[in-house]
């Protein structure tokens, strides 16, 4: 309970005194007692409901909040921590870096959201610089310098639902016969084994099984700030893939001719011997052969992956085949992805009703009198 004591030789006489919920005692002195008796009942009712902080914890600014709330993220990719960087100094310190956290409101929020829009962000931008201030509170309200967060409920533009281009079987062939070599064994890799941009610039000879036919995608790499980084995949898992007998035909040529005889050794390199880096290779090497054979200009490297899929369901495999040998996360995300390459079970499913149909009395023929052709009907 909050308690309200006079203390007539004070300069603020009235105080109110109270337990937080480690049961630490405060209190705070007041001119008035009117605003005393305001004090004890919100301080009441905030204990009541399990909302009270320490008032002293809400006046950090967001500015120095994440300062800390980085240092928390140490675990993630340097792409990763790359990208909140970028959101915080961007996006979010520049329009609440002063503010102390228990200023931040929803309304400032929703307000914030709209002047991103209006701005020129995307619906993608804008969504990853929510996610930033939004897990930034989270962790305030975990630690007690929030209540709550006011960016819980708000709501960003809806991001439309991402182009894939699929190639067929022809397109791939003329694709790795046009593309400067030895890459078409890339273009190949990349669409039958599904391989994402990093996992293939990453993968290295002796992760190639090929008496059996198997690889194993185990690293990935990526480009920051201009330096690379070797990691685990985006899912911290390795797989193990099956690759056709033509693509393993290719790459024990390639790696005979083409790479040194060492596990280490990247299977795939620049022409000078280089690690593959994503922007040089699309604009030297993959725009002008997209453009040269003639496919759709927007054809990205990562269509391949999804080139991959719809050849492996064309091919009959069922959908955690196909979440298997991709590495998606979970069995939702290729579904969410992909159910609209799956064969439908529409026809069968209405054949089947149909049939559910034609068994019950109401369905069955009714005699007519043929005289005056109408029904007689039954009981």
């Amino acid at each position: 309970m909050a308690h309200i004591e006079k203390r007539p030789d004070r300069p603020k006489p009235w105080r109110v005194r109270y337990r937080d919920p480690t049961g630490r005692e405060r209190s705070k002195s007041f001119a008035r007692k009117a605003d005393a008796d305001r004090f004890a009942a919100t301080v009441q009712a905030d204990l009541i409901r399990g909302d009270w902080t320490d008032p002293r914890l809400s006046h950090t600014t967001l500015a120095e909040w994440a300062e800390r709330w980085l240092r928390t993220k140490t675990h993630l990719k340097p792409k990763t921590l790359a990208g909140y960087q970028s959101h915080l100094d961007v996006h979010v310190l520049p329009a609440f870096g002063r503010y102390q956290l228990r200023h931040i409101d929803r309304m400032a929020v929703e307000e914030w959201i709209a002047d991103l829009q209006a701005a020129g962000l995307g619906p993608s931008g804008i969504r990853q610089a929510r996610q930033v201030l939004n897990s930034m509170l989270t962790l305030a309200v975990d630690t007690g310098h929030l209540a709550t967060n006011p960016v819980d409920r708000v709501r960003t533009p809806r991001q439309p639902e991402p182009q894939m281009l699929f190639l067929d079987a022809d397109q791939v062939d003329e694709l790795a016969a046009t593309i400067r070599q030895p890459y078409g064994t890339l273009v190949y890799l990349l669409a039958y084994g599904g391989l994402r941009w990093g996992e293939a610039a990453a993968l290295r000879g002796g992760r190639c099984d090929l008496t059996r036919s198997r690889i194993e995608v185990a690293e990935s790499v990526s480009e920051v700030g201009g330096e690379l980084h070797y990691g685990p995949t985006k899912n911290h898992r390795s797989r193990i893939i099956g690759i056709p007998r033509f693509l393993r035909d290719l790459l024990d040529e390639h790696l005979t001719q083409h790479e040194p005889n060492e596990p280490d050794a990247l299977v795939f390199t620049s022409p000078d011997g280089a690690p593959l880096r994503n922007g040089n290779f699309r604009r030297r090497i993959w725009y002008p052969a997209v453009e040269k054979t003639g496919l759709p200009e927007g054809l990205r490297i990562h269509d391949l992956r999804h080139t991959c899929a719809s050849l492996l369901i064309a091919a009959g495999a069922n959908p955690k085949a196909v979440q298997t040998h991709l590495g998606h996360s979970s069995i939702t995300v290729t579904m969410d992805r992909y159910t609209h390459l799956f064969p439908s079970d529409i026809d069968h499913l209405i054949r089947r009703l149909e049939d559910i149909r034609t068994r019950t009395p109401a369905a069955q023929p009714r005699p007519r009198d043929r005289s005056r052709g109408i029904d007689i009907g039954g009981r």
